[in-house]
């Protein structure tokens, strides 16, 4: 199963999908389509569940790309395919080469797929609180933009996240978001525990991309805390459990 968005699937010769946990190969905390290189799921059936994401997309698996995110603002620009030892240490990737899909992987952090239908330039972002907060966002538009991409054209979509009634975050966490700019505290709702409050990642994650000049903005309105069909890194770790999968949500320009 994917989730959608109505804008990006409206543009000619231009697949993309916010892929859920189902479909896949994985078993236990993992079941079932997780695609997260990094976590200890069995290799092989990484490799076979981004197999099956990468022909969704029609598209080679060698030609599925990921990036090692690092919740950092940095882009990377994907004109090639690459190996997992060789992939960059970044959080967002952008091109303009059809047939190469670029995703990201999140279990609770927000994933942005960006396209340029009339320049043919997409981006895909992986933006917690932190890298949304560093400029990855902003850094992510201005490098499709290097690839001929205009922002009043650019359509971003932002995939399934950690919606406010499930985000509960600490003073400190506040304290900092309100450091940076004093209005992020709109992004904040009261909470049922003293000391903390409630965090409106989805909500900052749009201010960013309209004050970055981003005039179409979707959002598939999806809580990865409380669905099931999404990984959840706060609910694995509420569960205890020991490890966690990663979705992907990736775009491609079709040949």
């Amino acid at each position: 199963m994917t989730f959608s968005s109505p804008l990006l699937s409206a543009v000619p010769e231009l697949r993309h999908a916010f892929f859920s946990n189902e479909g896949g190969v994985s078993t236990g905390v993992y079941k079932s389509l997780n695609g997260g290189l990094g976590s200890s799921d069995d290799p092989a059936h990484v490799i076979e569940n981004r197999r099956r994401m990468a022909e969704y997309l029609n598209v080679a698996p060698s030609h599925f790309l990921t990036a090692f995110q690092i919740h950092s603002p940095d882009v990377a620009v994907a004109t090639k395919p690459w190996d997992n030892a060789s992939r960059p240490r970044v959080d967002a990737m952008v091109t303009n080469v059809p047939g190469i899909a670029i995703g990201v992987t999140a279990a609770d952090c927000g994933p942005i797929l960006f396209a340029d239908p009339k320049a043919r330039v997409i981006g895909a972002a992986h933006a917690g609180w932190k890298g949304a907060l560093g400029g990855v966002l902003e850094n992510t538009i201005a490098e499709m933009e290097k690839l001929g991409a205009h922002r009043s054209d650019i359509i971003a979509a932002v995939g399934p996240l950690i919606r406010q009634p499930s985000y509960e975050v600490g003073a400190e966490f506040v304290a900092r978001l309100k450091e940076a700019d004093v209005s992020n505290g709109k992004f904040f709702a009261a909470s049922a525990r003293a000391g903390h409050a409630m965090f409106d990642l989805a909500g900052y994650i749009a201010h960013r991309l309209e004050a970055a000049g981003i005039r179409t903005i979707d959002d598939v309105k999806t809580d990865t805390y409380p669905d099931e069909r999404l990984y959840s890194y706060r609910r694995s770790v509420h569960r205890k459990e020991a490890d966690y999968g990663r979705n992907i949500h990736a775009i491609v320009l079709a040949k």
